[in-house]
């Protein structure tokens, strides 16, 4: 047990982001099993405590090497294949919907996991990342794929969602309207990639005081993000990502005058 305290292997910090580890886990065997609402729940899960392990390790003044490499790893499974894994599925089953049974289509979303690879390699060796991110945060996309079954769950009231082997799964009527819809989720796969490793300056959650001084966009964010959930329910969360990235940029043009 000394040894093991010696190496800080189980700190608060790590065994919080063992929990995002244990979410992103068991998001991928619900993904398999075709349930994609229990899988987006438990990503939203693993983004809380990915939150909350490095707020955990800067309040107990426990940072560390093996923490800040096993938070990555963390996050390439959590954040990185569970969207993947997700995002293939609900593609495939779109296109079963629409007919199309020997398109490679539903495999562009297996980008998702390899781009963000490269997004917390390049992380972990950006000293300009340490206040900041450059590119979209690895959480942020994953909540915003993982958000679109959730919206065709309990907004658009198809139901079903829970179970895509499901015989009168009724996103086909969906599919049948909108039968560009499988190319159009592959595109955002596509471009939400690019943005992992793009070099868009976006502002962290990251906070070292509570104090308003040098907070003012985290709160404000924050105050936005929770009057569209109370409005818009699950619905807001893709919109909430948007305004994340859309605001970050008006405070790089703001900053820069």
């Amino acid at each position: 047990m000394q040894y093991l305290y010696r190496m800080r292997l189980f700190t608060v910090a790590n065994i919080i982001t063992l929990g995002n580890l244990l979410c992103g886990i068991l998001a991928i065997f619900s993904s398999f099993a075709g349930n994609l609402i229990m899988a987006a729940y438990l990503v939203l899960l693993a983004a809380v405590l990915d939150f909350f392990d490095g707020f955990a390790a800067r309040i107990l003044k426990q940072p560390s090497e093996i923490g800040k490499q096993l938070d990555s790893l963390a996050d390439v499974i959590s954040f990185g294949l569970v969207p993947g894994i997700a995002m293939y599925h609900l593609i495939l089953r779109m296109e079963i919907s629409a007919g199309v049974h020997d398109s490679l289509l539903p495999f562009v979303a297996l980008i998702i996991p390899l781009f963000s690879a490269l997004r917390l390699a390049k992380f972990n060796v950006d000293t300009r990342q340490s206040d900041s991110f450059i590119g979209v945060p690895t959480p942020a996309n994953a909540m915003l794929m993982l958000s679109i079954p959730l919206v065709m769950e309990f907004t658009l009231g198809i139901g079903s969602m829970s179970d895509l082997n499901h015989k009168d799964w009724k996103i086909d009527r969906l599919v049948e309207e909108v039968s560009m819809l499988p190319y159009m989720l592959s595109g955002l796969c596509v471009v939400m990639s690019i943005l992992l490793i793009a070099e868009l300056p976006l502002f962290a959650l990251k906070f070292k005081s509570f104090g308003w001084k040098g907070n003012e966009i985290r709160f404000i964010f924050l105050g936005i993000s929770l009057v569209m959930l109370v409005v818009l329910q699950v619905a807001a969360i893709p919109l909430i990502i948007i305004v994340y990235i859309l605001m970050s940029f008006v405070n790089n043009l703001v900053s820069k005058k």
